[in-house]
């Protein structure tokens, strides 16, 4: 516990590479159930790894069950529902960034800066929001504070989770110097 200082009535974290700030808590809100063990061994082993960095909280919402064959309609009524319970599952304080397909694509590096940068300006607090089959609500999208990009291609929903955390992980161990990142 020798990289936490007491300060106030606050915990925080000392950073090598810049005096202290506190403790990040990185919540990631997805929709559905996680189902594959090894997707959920992975996220686990990321999990503990970075819990040495961060407070980590995995948030599930349930999905909405949909018709086969769904209409327009259909598909937004399905985001709509999705899209409420990811809302009801943010905080307020929360810096949002929801992972979309036309959101900003980031490195590896520029994750680090921005977690970084949250750190260091009071946002401290960070969501990370994966919708499901469908994408996200407007709402959702709306209430986002940024938008970011893993690739054109598409990935499972699922799968986002485990490659999400190990992509915060390896940002956390950029902004320390520790050897990871190549």
């Amino acid at each position: 516990m020798d990289n936490l200082v007491f300060f106030g009535d606050k915990y925080t974290k000392k950073f090598e590479k810049g005096g202290e700030k506190k403790v990040m808590h990185i919540a990631i809100i997805s929709v559905g159930k996680l189902k594959e063990k090894y997707l959920k061994l992975g996220i686990e082993e990321y999990t503990k790894r970075l819990s040495a960095y961060a407070k980590v909280d995995l948030v599930e919402v349930a999905d909405e069950k949909a018709p086969e064959n769904l209409s327009a309609a259909d598909m937004e009524r399905v985001k709509q529902k999705e899209g409420e319970r990811i809302l009801a599952a943010m905080k307020p304080d929360q810096h949002v960034v929801a992972l979309a397909i036309d959101g900003e694509m980031w490195s590896s590096e520029k994750l680090a800066q921005k977690l970084d940068q949250w750190a260091t300006y009071g946002k401290s607090s960070v969501a990370f929001v994966i919708g499901g089959s469908l994408g996200l609500s407007d709402a959702v999208m709306k209430r986002a504070d940024e938008k970011l990009s893993f690739s054109k291609m598409t990935f499972p929903h699922q799968l986002m989770r485990m490659i999400l955390l190990e992509q915060v992980y390896r940002g956390f161990r950029i902004n320390r110097n520790e050897p990871y990142h190549k």
